[in-house]
């Protein structure tokens, strides 16, 4: 099962305060982070899986937030992303980002009957991803385990 939806969006700050406003979501702060030539802004909801992830991120990167707000891709832990995203480019599912030649351990796949991509996130990343997302909360399995 996916432990994450994102959606990209042109305003943050407004994002989050809707969704705290009308579904009482609660987040864990904004982070400001870059990744090769791209500056970008992420927050994450806290409470448990499945989390939403809100982006913001420049012209021309991944998660260009001036083509405005719209979702972007359901993220799934995996025990090896090189093998699960090798196994979704035979399946037809054209790659789309690969982050991990930028020293992150995820790419993106894209899914067209949805709309949307699928992210495949090394399991390796998860102590992390909880640590600063949602401490405390219980690990989630790869769905590939």
């Amino acid at each position: 099962m996916f432990y994450h939806v994102c959606f990209v969006v042109p305003d943050i700050e407004a994002a989050m305060a809707d969704l705290t406003r009308t579904v009482g979501a609660q987040w864990s702060g904004i982070l400001e982070d870059s990744l090769g030539p791209w500056e970008y802004r992420l927050a994450f909801t806290r409470g448990g899986a499945p989390y939403t992830e809100l982006v913001q991120g420049p012209p021309g990167s991944p998660w260009d937030s001036s083509l405005g707000a719209r979702c972007h891709h359901l993220g799934f832990w995996t025990a090896d992303v090189t093998k699960s995203a090798a196994r979704l480019s035979e399946d037809g599912f054209t790659p789309e980002f690969d982050a991990c030649p930028l020293g992150r351990p995820y790419s993106y796949h894209r899914l067209e009957s949805l709309g949307v991509s699928l992210e495949m996130m090394d399991v390796s990343r998860q102590d992390r991803f909880l640590a600063a997302w949602d401490p405390g909360a219980p690990a989630m399995p790869p769905f590939d385990a």
